[in-house]
């Protein structure tokens, strides 16, 4: 038997997605400047654990 709820809530959130990004303004705009990037190398920061740091417990 097919689940319609989740059907609907998946194509529903997919169309939720779709909508607000036809709506953006800069959408269409040739002149919109891209997003700043945070670094030059385009690697992105990982944030290390250090042992002996507890967590958990």
């Amino acid at each position: 038997m097919i689940d319609y709820f989740a059907i609907f809530l998946t194509h529903g959130l997919i169309m939720l997605v779709c909508w607000r990004l036809l709506a953006r303004e800069d959408l269409d705009d040739p002149f919109a400047a891209p997003p700043p990037a945070e670094n030059s190398s385009g690697a992105r920061k990982r944030r290390t654990r250090q042992k002996g740091s507890g967590g958990d417990v």
